[in-house]
């Protein structure tokens, strides 16, 4: 009866802490990624093929799903990510009774996991569903291993593609990882693992292949595009960001120091085990596992590192000291180490929650006077109950409000065909704008300089789109202005376009006169 109390508790309160962040305060370049590509493909538009993206199409499909179960609005945007949340937290708790602990402390670490993980931004956002699944992952291998249950075995692969069509990374060096580990396991402990368990790892591997074959058929999603733009555009930034990345005491350790100190326990109860010279199946089984966690969680790091973002791998501490408090009680259980390791779970839990949840810090919010916030409602009732404000306007959100209720008021009066280029992404959802954006995002990383070889796959796929779609005008929304620069190169220096100001948020560019 008392786990069936906590699964309760654990279902609202991963829901509900979400579901209230996500409605509190607004970084329009990561709080709508999701929103108008969700909308595209609920429309028939797919990535690869339609827009050019280099991360996340599994939120794409899963946030369409969600737009056409509880129609095109702010609640179902954000039950998206609550979901996941929940799910996470679910999993944690069945984690942590798996390897060992009370309910009761396998309750509290999952309620820990809930607060840090995805209430930090709110809203789906591909770092956090890509390390997510790769978490989970993690669980499926670890329990796998232990109760030889195959669901778990069948769950390892297809966590591992969910994470890799979230993002590229960190699911890339994870997979490399569990397959070095489930290859020596598979040799090394022949007397202890099941052949249904080896075969429910092949059916795993084969349904994510199968899922994933069906919707690039049945969309007719190109091959090529997928690889020019998912695989070696990216694989090609990523080279220079390993070479530029710093590895110092500063970025690798100081910042990480609580999940650091959160395995402490783990790494003293793997030295009295390596020291145990009657290792028994059981005990090396426990090592295979616990080499496997901490190498995770430093491929965990490492990925933070390269995402050059705030910090959103917080939520590992109290998987961490959940994983440290299991070992504990199991090879040295001595109270005072699980009252360390308790303190650690308070302490950081409240910390961050703080900092990220309520200060928002994630979402470049941590001076802001939430107070001054306005109710979204007033610029469009999908977005009913969201208290809107920015970083830009922070001390005057309502005048953002206005702008941006000018530029839906123009835009709906256009009736061609038309791109709309803005961090504000939701634009096409609102004004059912048939022509997806040829691009899902337009940082300075998601589309190729001139330096890149990829400059000109991007040109080619750019002006393709303008062309099927017959588009005459380009619009800009949003105070980084500079996006025009990506289209000056193959539109604008043609001097065949006109560039004009409707707000001091809103640029307009005719091409009508341009022949791409």
């Amino acid at each position: 009866m008392t786990k069936k109390i906590y699964l309760i508790i654990l279902v609202l309160f991963s829901l509900s802490i979400n579901q209230y962040y996500a409605y509190r305060g607004i970084f329009p370049i990561d709080s709508f990624l999701i929103f108008d590509s969700g909308y595209n493909v609920m429309s028939g538009h797919h990535p690869f093929k339609d827009y050019w993206l280099i991360t996340g199409p599994v939120l794409d499909y899963i946030q369409s799903l969600f737009f056409h179960v509880f129609k095109v609005n702010w609640f179902s945007y954000a039950l998206h990510a609550s979901l996941l949340n929940m799910f996470l937290a679910l999993f944690s708790y069945y984690f942590f009774l798996k390897l060992g602990l009370k309910s009761i402390f396998a309750f509290i670490y999952s309620l820990g996991i809930a607060i840090l993980a995805y209430p930090s931004i709110g809203t789906p956002f591909v770092d956090h569903h890509a390390i997510i699944f790769s978490v989970m992952a993690l669980y499926s291998l670890i329990i796998g291993i232990y109760y030889k249950k195959n669901l778990f075995w069948f769950l390892i692969p297809l966590f591992l593609i969910l994470s890799f069509f979230s993002k590229q990374v960190p699911s890339t060096y994870i997979s490399g990882l569990f397959a070095i580990t489930i290859m020596y396991y598979f040799f090394m402990f022949k007397n202890k693992f099941k052949k249904q368990n080896f075969t429910s790892l092949l059916l795993g591997c084969f349904f994510s292949f199968l899922l994933i074959s069906i919707i690039f058929f049945k969309n007719q999603i190109p091959i090529e595009n997928f690889l020019i733009q998912y695989i070696y555009y990216p694989y090609s930034l990523g080279e220079l960001r390993i070479s530029e990345l710093k590895l110092g005491f500063e970025n690798f350790i100081a910042q990480f120091k609580f999940i650091y100190i959160s395995i402490i326990p783990t790494f003293f109860i793997i030295f009295l085990l390596f020291k145990n010279k009657n290792k028994n199946l059981i005990i090396k089984e426990e090592l295979l596992t616990s080499f496997v966690f901490i190498i995770s969680i430093l491929i965990f790091i490492y990925y933070q590192l390269l995402t050059l973002n705030q910090i959103l791998i917080f939520f590992l501490i109290p998987i961490c000291l959940g994983f440290s408090h299991s070992y504990t009680i199991k090879y040295f259980n001595k109270k005072y180490i699980v009252y360390f390791i308790l303190i650690i779970f308070i302490f950081t839990t409240t910390k961050y929650h703080i900092r990220f949840n309520h200060n928002k810090k994630f979402m470049e919010l941590t001076n802001v006077d939430f107070e001054k916030s306005v109710n979204a409602s007033e610029f469009d009732q999908i977005f009913k109950g969201l208290k809107w404000i920015t970083p830009t306007y922070a001390d005057n959100p309502s005048e953002e409000i206005e702008l941006l209720i000018d530029v839906k008021n123009i835009l709906s009066k256009v009736k061609e065909e038309k791109i709309i280029i803005s961090d504000y992404q939701f634009f096409s959802a609102i004004l059912k704008n048939k022509s997806a954006s040829p691009n899902k995002w337009y940082d300075k990383l998601s589309i190729p300089d001139k330096k890149n070889k990829y400059y000109i796959d991007h040109k080619n796929f750019f002006i393709k789109k303008i062309k099927e779609n017959n588009i005459k005008k380009i619009y800009f929304i949003g105070e980084n202005m500079h996006k025009i620069y990506f289209f000056e190169e193959f539109i604008y220096q043609n001097k065949c376009s006109v560039l004009n100001k409707l707000n001091i948020l809103f640029m307009e560019l005719d091409i009508s006169k341009c022949e791409l």
